[in-house]
């Protein structure tokens, strides 16, 4: 009862602060399966899905006062995804990862967005990790292995020599923990959606795994904020 007057206060256009608070609160109660069974509906998802601006493929990331909103929202849906298999099947049939894709891409050259972009990519690794029928989606259908790999590159800040080499700077300083984090996510999520590619067929994948070879011998190069966060991202 509690998750879903919760959800009935995020379901109205309550103030920011408001829709943080609750979605705080409902991030720490989603930790708990048996809290999930009554609420991962159809209907509470695609609240969810509407703070965490998934919901608009055109509109821009602008409002940097709705920021906190969105991460929030996404460490909900982070959570109810990973505890509850209901959850797996509707993020399907509410086609949650083509939506994620697309906030991906509205990520890219913006500043202040590597929460959002962290928590993106940590969902994307969840569906493609916890439901086979995404991660096929992701890899067949949304093109996953080059918007994970650009998100890899950007998290990474890569600079290009030639083609497929990457400029190789000594005295370059280490990643934030924001940019490590969000590298750290997309090399996660990009495992699961490159799983089962070891038989490369066409020339543009060809290139896209060549590409994305360049970027992971520049991530080996590249060091964290501390030794334990170049160690995870290795």
């Amino acid at each position: 009862k509690l998750c879903e007057g919760i959800l009935n206060i995020l379901e109205k256009d309550t103030k920011t602060s408001c829709q943080v608070a609750c979605l705080e609160a409902l991030r720490i109660l989603s930790r708990d399966k048996k809290v999930l069974v009554p609420v991962t509906t159809k209907r509470n998802m695609q609240i969810l899905m509407k703070l965490a601006k998934l919901d608009t493929v055109e509109d821009p990331l602008e409002r940097v006062s709705e920021f906190p909103v969105i991460v929030e929202a996404l460490k909900c849906l982070c959570n109810i995804v990973f505890n509850s298999s209901v959850a797996q099947k509707l993020s399907l049939e509410l086609n949650l990862a083509a939506m994620l894709c697309n906030l991906l891409q509205k990520c890219k050259d913006r500043q202040l967005v590597d929460d959002i972009k962290c928590f993106d990519l940590r969902l994307l690794f969840l569906l493609s990790l916890l439901h086979t029928d995404i991660r096929a989606q992701l890899r067949q259908e949304l093109q996953g292995v080059q918007v994970l790999t650009q998100a890899l590159e950007s998290s990474l800040s890569v600079r290009w020599t030639e083609e497929y080499k990457a400029a190789e700077d000594r005295d370059r300083l280490p990643l934030s923990l924001q940019e490590t984090d969000c590298a750290i996510e997309a090399l996660k999520a990009l495992f699961n959606v490159t799983l089962d590619s070891w038989n490369v067929h066409s020339k543009n994948e060809s290139h896209q795994f060549r590409y994305m070879a360049a970027i992971l011998r520049h991530c080996l190069l590249t060091t964290g904020p501390t030794e334990e966060k170049t160690e995870e991202l290795h």
